[in-house]
């Protein structure tokens, strides 16, 4: 039995064929559509419930970017769903020896019923999804993180409820997760509070789009240097590391964020009752100790398994 959400024509529609390249292109209706999908998903996967809705379909994989919770949990979403997966390196296919992304995409598209590609450069999925005409899925670039962005909306609401009026305080490197999570706060009513140092800011694309959205839904978009003023009964505190992939001025940023540790001290400035989050791979006596990784407030695994359900939904809903 197809779920409940699925069944909804008119929002199924809505969907089909569509390009998953930035939460900024969904509304929050969708996105709220997104998630009641993904718990319908996580349901059938708890109670062992076959959900085969893409049997015969076939999913190829590009992964630029060297990954575990992204590409475990696509091949693992994409067998649930009845699909084949074909993971490939830019090493291993012609895109070594120069051919172009277009070429590439239009014979992927001939093939594939969809493309999950995880690289650096947003131009580069949005190349792909140009020239292709299934659907894209963004598994990552250096601006966005739109799998994440979901999967830590979904846990959120597991252990928070409702959205609107919560506090979120952002501890770490100002970069495509940071940047989801803005959006999707600034989309559905959440307080975002991003705390780093002076000199150290997100894209202000990003930005631009967050404070116009939060405006509009009378929530709150910060950006501070004063990590009290971000944790102070901050519901959510969500740690990050303070160099991603990429970044070769790994050393400057570890002494720039080592202040903004999130510890057994300075999670106490926020709501005894707060969630920890990380997106993960963390690096511990960095951004986070131990004891607060694997402490009571952590969530932390929880939200690594909903990256699973989330991109199940994803793929059930905009893959033909």
């Amino acid at each position: 039995m197809i779920p409940i959400y699925l069944n909804r024509m008119s929002m199924k529609d809505r969907f089909r064929g569509k390009d998953f390249l930035t939460l900024m292109d969904f509304s929050p209706i969708e996105i709220d559509y997104l998630l009641k999908v993904s718990s319908q998903l996580k349901l059938k996967r708890m109670m062992k419930e076959p959900h085969e809705y893409l049997l015969g379909r076939t999913i190829a994989m590009i992964f630029e970017k060297n990954s575990t919770r992204t590409r475990f949990s696509f091949q693992a979403g994409i067998a649930h769903l009845g699909a084949q997966s074909f993971y490939a390196t830019p090493e291993t296919m012609q895109l070594a020896r120069g051919e172009p992304i277009k070429d590439t995409a239009r014979i992927l598209d001939r093939y594939c019923d969809a493309l999950v590609i995880r690289t650096f450069g947003q131009e580069i999925v949005d190349e792909y999804a140009a020239y292709m005409k299934n659907p894209v899925i963004n598994a990552l670039t250096d601006l966005v993180h739109p799998c994440q962005g979901l999967a830590d909306l979904l846990t959120i609401r597991e252990h928070k409820g409702d959205f609107k009026g919560l506090k979120l305080a952002y501890i770490g490197d100002p970069w495509n997760v940071c940047h989801s999570l803005m959006v999707v706060s600034s989309l559905l009513g959440i307080d975002c509070y991003v705390a780093l140092p002076k000199g150290w800011n997100p894209n202000q694309r990003i930005i631009k789009f967050a404070e116009e959205h939060a405006a509009v839904g009378n929530s709150s978009m910060i950006i501070t240097d004063n990590l009290s003023e971000a944790l102070s009964k901050a519901d959510i505190v969500y740690a990050n590391t303070f160099h991603s992939m990429g970044h070769k001025d790994i050393e400057a940023r570890k002494v720039a964020f080592a202040p903004y540790q999130i510890n057994d001290e300075t999670i106490k400035l926020a709501d005894e009752k707060c969630i920890f989050m990380h997106c993960l791979p963390g690096y511990r006596g960095e951004e986070m100790t131990n004891s607060v990784i694997e402490g009571p407030n952590s969530v932390v695994w929880d939200q690594g398994e909903n990256r699973m359900h989330t991109e199940k939904a994803v793929l059930a809903l905009t893959v033909a």
